[in-house]
């Protein structure tokens, strides 16, 4: 099999660091030529599941702009220019909850929408996390954080109370190494 080829690419709008939008004219390994592929730049960004020694997982019950109604959510963010994922994720769970974590296990990274950019989800189960300070959020939302035992949040996952993709997959694979 061949790969695509690119052969330019034009931004169409730029809101940059949050959103660019370009239009690629791509070859196929045919030699058609498609003129406008879109193509999506956001911020790759992190989640976390962070486990206390008491065996209480950390999570938030959120609102969000784009999800009607309250959701479950994990710690997480995007990555500030020239951030590695992990020091990320640190940073979000200390921000976002006051929490730091003894031991992290890298989940894997996954792509987004490969076919159309977008960006790189960094997933992270955090073990051994201990209060240190208070919480230091920026965030937009307003959320409570919770603690939840392993059977409660298998079934809010069951339930489909974390609406986001990326948060249900990162807690899928969490639960699989506890």
């Amino acid at each position: 099999m061949r790969p695509w080829k690119t052969l330019r690419k034009r931004t169409i709008y730029d809101q940059a660091p949050w959103l660019v939008v370009e239009l690629h004219a791509v070859e196929l390994p045919d030699g058609r030529v498609i003129p406008d592929w879109p193509w999506i730049k956001t911020p790759d960004y992190i989640n976390v599941v962070a486990i206390t020694a008491d065996d209480t997982f950390l999570c938030f019950r959120q609102i969000k702009y784009g999800i009607a109604g309250e959701t479950l959510a994990l710690i997480g963010g995007y990555l500030n220019p020239g951030e590695q994922p992990q020091a990320a994720a640190i940073r979000e769970l200390r921000e976002e909850t006051g929490y730091e974590a003894l031991e992290w296990i890298d989940l894997g990274h996954y792509l987004v929408d490969p076919n159309r950019g977008v960006a790189t989800g960094h997933l992270y189960l955090a073990r051994g996390a201990r209060c240190v300070r208070m919480p230091d959020s920026d965030d937009l939302e307003e959320q409570r954080l919770l603690f939840l035992s392993r059977e409660e949040l298998e079934s809010a996952l069951a339930n489909g109370e974390f609406k986001v993709l990326a948060w249900a997959a990162t807690v899928a694979l969490a639960l699989k190494q506890e």
